[in-house]
């Protein structure tokens, strides 16, 4: 019998590349409203492909991460009215999911600056959901296996905003946990340029990396790239990237180099080569700092 799976969805919710991405400047322009409508149709396909199903949605917004909707437990009290025309799992799902998302960008109001968007904390949460629901209590030990227990946990993230040279350390470890559970990241570029952290976490946790070149035929990318679990794409020809951007950011500006200097200890990463590591304080000769800065580019 099929396993039940779990999806994590991360939404980047930065009010800026919305705004430029619903621009009638761009070849296909994508407004939040189209995007959340192709979105929950999506959403209410994976908790109809099996009943068994569980998701949460989670958004990334300017300098916190929240979460928008779990199926395992009740975010709010204000529970949809039942309609005979429609499905009550879909109908909770579109109603808080966008619910929450008005009230976090009421709540935003205006910025002069607007923060960096916290995905890495969303990433974050959602590694700590998964292992939760992943690793029941020690109390169910030696009982009849239950349908309901997840075995096929995945992310998938839906980005609009470029790399963030400073979270290259974060999200390399939100990576390696990520492989610690042996969990799927999918990433799908909806506006922006590549990013090159994301490429990097799904190439090492056997994701797919989907960039959009056509936004109006975004819910045809989700449903055929994304809805299927991991344990069915190995019978199915999913699309992932032909090339992957493996440039690291140096740990002392925080910027993404081609070229980069390792400290033989830690293993940070430098842009230029420095006569104590920043890091582990490891003090270098002079004699091998000259060697190389003879060889920079």
């Amino acid at each position: 019998m099929e396993k039940a799976s779990h999806l994590s969805v991360i939404v980047d919710l930065s009010p800026t590349q919305w705004h430029l991405s619903a621009q009638t400047s761009n070849q296909y322009p994508l407004s939040i409203e189209t995007f959340l409508s192709q979105l929950l149709a999506f959403l209410n396909a994976h908790i109809a492909s099996k009943h068994e199903n569980s998701l949460v949605v989670f958004g990334a917004l300017p300098g916190k991460s929240v979460l928008l909707y779990s199926s395992t437990e009740l975010l709010s009290d204000d529970v949809p009215s039942l309609d005979a025309n429609s499905y009550l799992p879909f109908k909770l799902v579109d109603s808080t999911v966008v619910q929450r998302i008005m009230n976090e960008f009421d709540a935003i109001g205006e910025l002069e600056e607007e923060p960096s968007c916290a995905l890495v904390g969303a990433v974050t949460k959602a590694l700590c959901y998964i292992n939760r629901i992943t690793h029941p209590s020690s109390t169910t030990a030696g009982v009849a296996e239950d349908p309901s227990i997840v075995h096929d946990p995945r992310i998938l993230i839906l980005s609009v905003s470029p790399d963030l040279s400073s979270s290259y350390i974060p999200i390399m470890n939100a990576i390696f946990s990520a492989q610690k559970l042996a969990l799927t990241i999918d990433v799908c570029k909806v506006y922006g340029p590549d990013t090159v952290f994301l490429q990097q976490a799904a190439h090492l946790t056997n994701g797919s990396y989907i960039y959009l070149e056509r936004r109006d035929a975004l819910l045809q990318y989700l449903i055929m790239s994304f809805l299927s679990p991991t344990s069915i794409r190995k019978i199915l020809a999913v699309p992932k990237q032909d090339k992957i951007d493996f440039r690291a950011a140096c740990f002392c500006h925080k910027n993404i180099v081609d070229i980069g200097f390792v400290c033989s200890v830690c293993l940070s990463i430098f842009c230029q080569p420095l006569p104590v590591c920043s890091t582990c304080r490891t003090k270098f000769p002079i004699n091998t700092l000259k060697r190389l800065n003879a060889a920079r580019p």
